[in-house]
């Protein structure tokens, strides 16, 4: 019984009540471990102690009188909010759960359980929860909670004196009944958004009560999530800022139409206090000084002049009569000098106190240093000319020439002094085309027209030894007054065309090179087999993908005789036209004994010694597997030539095994005997002949696509069709690399036995 009760998860006291006699003190009988817990005593502790012990002594009469009234009506007695008090001498609130065990009916005395349930928790919240609706009740801002469908579950007094809307035509409604039309759905979305993002969103707008009138509020909208931190609602505390609002813009109208006037005139307005310190600037002042209106203001007048200036114009300050076109030296922010034109007006009240000086400063500089700037800009234009890498040539319309740039000097061979003066066709232009320049330039001057004229054009130029040489002209007519000057502008473009002719002639290889490798790859192509075969005992086909445009993979099927399929798949080293001429030849050496009665290895035996030479003397090599099916016994004969093996696949296997047999790969030494295996197939086997192309293509990780890989393909797809699979492994080793092109050619081939 003791070992029940201690494993209750629930707290139980139960104590022995005399309802005999209308006083005494009930006594604890028997606690279990939950309830000695929570009251921090041990169960010895408190078995045979007063109920006082724990329970608060004012309430044990009402609990007594619960008691015997349920044992008068027959009903349970009612539950009780009392304190408990514990060892500590902390109370804890508590609701009790009375119940009388059953004993004999003449007892006087009775076995109470009571049932503790502590209410703590749920008494604290309940307050706070009462706390926290007072405020919102008394809140000075207006309160509305919604839930996430945005439907209005509460609003607070503050809210209906400041919209007109009562809580019983605004709950359940969206608070779009409050909408002024100045907030675009837009920037409602957007306030949505950053509700369910952040939980939070602050910010004012424009609103419609319900009479129509408009307000501004600021509103604070916060999420409020449940325990699992998902949003439930949302509470939003608005603020009445109308009045604010209207303060804003009429505070902002009137400075706008001020700052307006002083930017339309471009003048540098400004004020002063009585001492000479800044009190307001516009905006002008930074096209004039280079500061902005906060960098002058607090500033005293004097700082911003030159150093002259300020000893001679601080009598200004004392002074108290207007003053008119002042000269003024400031000094500009980046350090050089602006000259203005200043004028100021004291402003004095009705007792005749000076309180602020207003006036304005118009920029003179450009006008004052309007000569300076002519001699600088001749100067930058010499400068210009000298340092240009065209050739410049200024020409009267006579033809004589007025100018003449370093660059002239050097690609013509006349220096400046020998130059000016001298007829320009006389200089530059080669015999054969002085009539025509003059024709042309009489042309102009008659007509206003010159083909040659404004335009960039290629010509020939003479050099002071008589050479020619290639150049690029443009050539523009100035006219001053009634005459015309005229400025070429002459670049020697001998290099450009050598390199223009290179470009051509390597074009023209690049075409024939290319003509030459399209004429390969449709060889290729040819040679290597146009369809798969296919019959009742089997079904074979391959692919080539080169890794250039042409390659040195090469495989081949065909039928020996009505019982013999043979198959070849080979890889010469590179990929490019050289290999490409050895897989034709080796294409044609085993084509020519294709009647012939050789087995894979005396074929392989003979092929090697055909191509020993040419492979030794080119320093290529060639790796080759020869396979041959006998279609009545269903028997594999097959050789290798250091090719890597195929992958053999049975109908019920999960692994593939590979085929392999001793043999050198070809070119490496001319007599070579090559090893012959036999392997008996049964229908639904399945073979995948590949070149080292498939296995070692890399990722961008630099890992290889590998046989553990094609092995998975070939197990997982080997129901499909020979070429479905070949599709398959090309489509998942190009996702594997993410490539569409790779390093080496890729020639894969599939025979099925039926």
């Amino acid at each position: 019984m003791h070992r029940l009760l201690d494993n209750l998860n629930f707290n139980l006291v139960i104590i022995e009540l005399d309802y005999s006699k209308a006083t005494g003190m009930p006594r604890i009988k028997k606690v279990n471990l939950s309830a000695a817990t929570l009251l921090g005593y041990s169960k010895q502790e408190l078995i045979n102690k007063p109920l006082d012990l724990i329970y608060a002594p004012e309430a044990i009469p009402e609990l007594r009188q619960t008691v015997l009234d349920g044992l008068n009506d027959g009903h349970p007695a009612k539950n009780l909010e009392v304190e408990i008090i514990t060892k500590a001498n902390s109370r804890i609130q508590a609701l009790v759960s009375p119940s009388v065990l059953p004993g004999p009916q003449d007892a006087k005395a009775a076995d109470i359980i009571l049932l503790i349930h502590d209410i703590s928790d749920r008494k604290r919240i309940d307050k706070e929860l009462f706390m926290m609706h007072r405020a919102l009740e008394q809140s000075a801002s207006a309160v509305v909670i919604t839930d996430t469908e945005g439907r209005i579950e509460y609003i607070n007094p503050k809210f209906t004196e400041l919209t007109g809307y009562t809580s019983q035509e605004v709950l359940g409604r969206n608070p779009k009944i409050l909408q002024s039309g100045s907030t675009t759905p837009e920037q409602y979305q957007a306030m949505w958004e950053m509700l369910f993002k952040t939980g939070e969103w602050h910010g004012e707008i424009r609103n419609k009560k319900k009479n129509g009138d408009i307000y501004w509020a600021y509103e604070s909208i916060s999420a409020i999530r449940n325990r699992l931190g998902e949003i439930t609602h949302f509470v939003s505390v608005a603020e009445d800022i109308t009045l604010r609002k209207e303060a804003e813009s009429a505070l902002s109208e009137s400075e706008e139409r001020f700052r307006q006037m002083a930017e339309i005139t471009g003048e540098w307005l400004w004020e002063q206090d009585p001492r000479g310190y800044y009190i307001y600037s516009s905006t002008a002042v930074n096209q004039i000084l280079g500061f902005k209106p906060e960098e002058v203001t607090g500033k005293h007048y004097t700082e911003l002049l030159t150093a002259n200036d300020k000893a001679d114009q601080l009598h200004f300050v004392t002074m108290r009569q207007p003053f008119h076109a002042l000269i003024n030296h400031y000094q500009h922010k980046d350090g050089h000098e602006v000259l203005t034109e200043s004028t100021g007006l004291p402003i004095i009240d009705a007792d005749g106190k000076l309180i602020k000086w207003r006036g304005v400063d118009r920029d003179i500089t450009a006008k004052k240093h309007f000569q300076d700037a002519l001699i600088d800009s001749e100067k930058r234009t010499r400068l210009i000319i000298e340092s240009s890498i065209n050739a410049i040539v200024l020409m009267d319309e006579s033809g004589i020439i007025t100018d003449w740039n370093q660059r002239a000097e050097k690609s013509f061979g006349w220096s400046r002094d020998e130059a000016i003066g001298q007829p320009l066709k006389d200089l530059i232009i080669p015999p054969r085309f002085r009539g025509a320049h003059q024709k042309g330039l009489e042309h102009f001057l008659q007509t206003g027209a010159g083909p040659l004229l404004n335009h960039q054009v290629e010509h020939v130029a003479m050099r002071r030894d008589g050479s020619e040489f290639p150049v690029e002209l443009s050539i523009a007519p100035l006219k001053l007054g009634n005459t015309y000057i005229f400025s070429g502008f002459i670049n020697d473009i001998t290099d450009r065309k050598a390199a223009e002719l290179q470009i051509r002639q390597t074009q023209v290889k690049l075409a024939i090179a290319q003509s030459e490798i399209k004429i390969a790859r449709q060889i290729q192509a040819s040679l290597l087999p146009t369809a798969s075969i296919k019959s009742d005992h089997f079904e074979v086909t391959g692919f080539c993908l080169p890794a250039n445009q042409v390659g040195g993979d090469y495989f081949d099927y065909f039928i020996r005789n009505e019982d013999r399929l043979d198959m070849i798949i080979a890889d010469v080293s590179g990929h490019s036209i050289g290999p490409a001429l050895f897989m034709v030849e080796a294409r044609s050496a085993i084509r020519t004994r294709a009647n012939g009665p050789e087995t894979p290895a005396e074929t392989l035996s003979l092929l090697n010694t055909f191509l020993y030479e040419d492979l030794d003397n080119s320093d290529y090599f060639m790796t080759l597997f020869y396979l041959q099916y006998d279609i009545r016994e269903r028997l594999l004969r097959f050789a290798n030539a250091g090719h890597p093996p195929p992958l053999l696949l049975s109908l019920y296997e999960s692994e593939c095994r590979q085929l392999d047999a001793d043999g050198l790969i070809m070119g490496i030494r001319e007599n070579v005997e090559f090893e012959e295996k036999t392997t008996a197939l049964s229908p639904g086997d399945l073979i995948l002949l590949y070149t080292d192309g498939l296995t070692e293509a890399e990722n961008i990780h630099g890992e290889f696509f590998g046989l553990k890989r094609v092995n998975d393909i070939l197990v997982k797809y080997a129901h499909q069709s020979p070429q479905m699979i070949i599709e398959i492994l090309l489509k998942q080793l190009k996702q594997f690399c993410q490539t569409e092109s790779f390093k080496d050619d890729i020639t894969l081939m599939i025979f099925r036995c039926g």
